[in-house]
């Protein structure tokens, strides 16, 4: 019978976790609500619970859990730092220890965003490639750099936030502290304000037609599809923010010169409108050396890469 690895995606709403074996055959999996607002140590013990439920289900226990958390991880000590999007005291928390306590294995843990590009790495696009670049493009943009076939980390393990470099120096503030990110411009956040502020203005009826004209229902895929049903400002708006995400794009390849970008993330499911100009960008962007040749390609693992990740870091005992 061969070993089972665990692995947990912890997000700021859904806690989700699945068991896979050596082969990458998945066992068992499931997804419950964070309930973020008990507390650390609750979430922790639930994350427990939940690994545990899976396992029983399963027959036997994990060897060994690769976890990821939005945020800060100190990766040598299994302590994290810092979460910014969860509504409770996140500092110092030894998530590891706790863990492993409970689930009586050996636990590893990353941000999630680099899990994600982990998982893309050893069981998605990246599996043919020495050098890769991931964006995750959703609430934020956050991202991983592999470069000969490793996930480089650095000295704090933040190495990646691809969402963070500037694009427009007197642009809108991130909440990083800085103006004119990447994250400001062409997250889901972002372009849903735009949606909205087309919404209330009266340029879009196409997509007040499909929202019933609640802006709280305005989202990046129907921005998409008003832009596809005839909304010309709502396209321009799309295709804006993907020109910045190929600006942000093109100064990754300038500087790595990757096989090949993946994007992932929920506004990266809005399709042909954000690659069509993505892929237009970057080459004419790219004017040191031909660029013609990196692939940029969706997500083949979608939502589920940062599981998958989870379960490489905890094939690999936490080298990535």
């Amino acid at each position: 019978m061969t070993d089972l690895f665990a692995a947990v995606d912890l997000g700021g709403t859904k806690i989700a976790a699945m068991l896979a074996d050596a082969s990458g055959q998945v066992v068992a999996q499931k997804t419950i609500p964070t309930r973020a607002h008990e507390g650390p140590a609750a979430v922790l013990d639930r994350t427990a619970d939940l690994v545990q439920e899976l396992a029983a289900q399963a027959g036997r226990s994990p060897v060994a859990l690769g976890m990821g958390l939005p945020g800060l991880v100190d990766l040598p000590n299994g302590v994290v730092r810092f979460l910014p999007n969860l509504p409770t005291h996140w500092r110092d928390v030894p998530a590891r220890a706790q863990l492993s306590a409970r689930i009586g294995c050996p636990v590893y843990l990353l941000n999630d965003v680099r899990l994600a590009a982990l998982g893309e790495l050893v069981f998605g696009h990246g599996r043919s490639v020495g050098t890769m670049a991931f964006f995750a493009i959703g609430t934020g943009i956050g991202g991983g750099v592999v470069i000969d076939g490793r996930l480089r980390l650095g000295r704090l393990g933040a190495a990646g936030e691809l969402g963070h470099q500037t694009i427009l120096p007197d642009g809108p503030r991130c909440g990083c502290g800085s103006t004119g990110c990447l994250e400001t411009l062409a997250s889901g956040p972002a372009i849903t304000a735009e949606g909205v502020r087309l919404l209330l203005s009266g340029q879009a009826p196409a997509l007040h037609r499909l929202v019933d004209g609640r802006p709280e229902q305005v989202t990046p895929a129907k921005m998409a599809q008003a832009a596809a049903e005839g909304d010309q400002a709502v396209r321009e708006a799309l295709t804006r923010a993907a020109t910045y995400l190929g600006i942000g794009i093109a100064n990754v390849v300038t500087i790595l010169h990757p096989e090949l970008v993946v994007l992932g993330g929920g506004v990266a499911g809005i399709g042909s409108l954000l690659f069509d100009t993505v892929r237009a960008v970057v080459p004419a962007r790219v004017g040191m050396f031909p660029a013609d040749d990196v692939r940029i390609e969706p997500s083949l693992l979608g939502p589920q890469a940062g599981l998958w990740g989870g379960i490489a870091l905890a094939q690999r005992r936490g080298e990535v």
